[in-house]
């Protein structure tokens, strides 16, 4: 199993989802002799899992049923054990496009958190790219590797346990993007520009506060950066539904019906369009926007390393 790579068969050692709703799913690591509780009843891995192709509907023992997905970044995003703040896909979207990244580019990150962006990066750059991940916590820098270990990933991700503002990145002139999520971005700057090629390239900074961002944009031009810009993306979703809308009287129909003689309560008349106008409702779809959406994540600051 790897997360850049699809394979058909549940196996021992794999990391699946299970997925009992879309608002209901968590990770499982596969194991030989080992049982998963769930509201549905157990699932005993050696015979309900190992050797099932993905996507198999698995029945428990309380005779409910879930469905056994293979893992994806997007997916991973969703159930991944938190240990830091995550960005979801919609940032993460916006920062692989951006950053231009394309199988076969060359990454710097920092900070690592919980892997929810380096997931994403590492699959878009796969299978000739690579992802230098740089973490200051040394606990999650070493649960990071393990991780990247289990899914299948870990020859395309080197992850490094130091400062970045102050021991950069551990490489120079080799990478097309760089990414700083970090409390004070401003700081590593220099060390980003050192990781870019010498042709150029592409810098994202995230951060919640509009501080961090004044701070982090003045550095960038203070070092040369160009194209500098902000964005705040806010995800907006819609309910899409049939509504149901009283057709008003306005008095015409019932004008032209004492005028023909028309009588709504006859039984041959029933079904007549004139009395569907005069007692009825028109129906159509209409988006509706949810009362509640995800507001302010952060900001997104991207900018390019200048030739000149």
């Amino acid at each position: 199993m790897s997360f850049v790579e699809y394979g058909d068969t549940i196996k021992d050692g794999d990391t699946a989802i299970v997925f009992l709703g879309h608002e209901s799913m968590f990770p499982v690591k596969v194991q030989h002799g080992t049982v998963t509780q769930t509201k549905y009843g157990v699932i005993r891995h050696s015979t309900d899992l190992i050797g099932k192709k993905y996507g198999s509907k698995v029945t428990c023992s309380k005779g409910g049923w879930v469905f056994i997905l293979h893992p994806t970044p997007e997916l991973w995003t969703m159930n991944l054990p938190h240990r830091t703040q995550i960005l979801y896909s919609t940032d993460i979207s916006i920062i692989t496009m951006m950053l231009e990244l394309k199988p076969g580019s060359i990454v710097c990150e920092s900070g690592t958190g919980s892997g929810s962006l380096s997931h994403a990066v590492i699959r878009t750059v796969a299978p000739m790219g690579h992802l230098y991940t740089v973490e200051f916590h040394q606990q999650r820098a070493e649960k990071a590797r393990e991780e990247f270990r289990e899914h299948g990933v870990e020859h395309l991700v080197t992850v490094t346990n130091q400062d970045v503002c102050k021991n950069g990145f551990g490489v120079s002139n080799i990478a097309d993007a760089v990414f700083l999520d970090i409390p004070s971005p401003w700081e590593a700057i220099g060390h980003a520009k050192s990781a870019l090629k010498a042709e150029g390239g592409r810098i994202c900074s995230f951060s919640p506060c509009i501080e961090q961002v004044q701070r982090t944009c003045l550095a960038m031009e203070e070092y040369g950066f160009t194209e500098i810009n902000t964005l705040e993306i806010l995800l907006r979703v819609y309910n899409v539904r049939t509504i149901s809308l009283q057709i008003p009287d306005l008095g015409k129909a019932a004008e032209d019906n004492s005028s023909t003689g028309f009588d709504s309560s006859s039984p041959s008349n029933q079904g007549s369009p004139c009395s569907n106008l005069q007692q009825g409702a028109v129906q159509f779809k209409s988006g509706v926007p949810l009362r509640e959406m995800v507001g302010h994540t952060g900001y997104l600051t991207f900018a390019t390393k200048s030739l000149f």
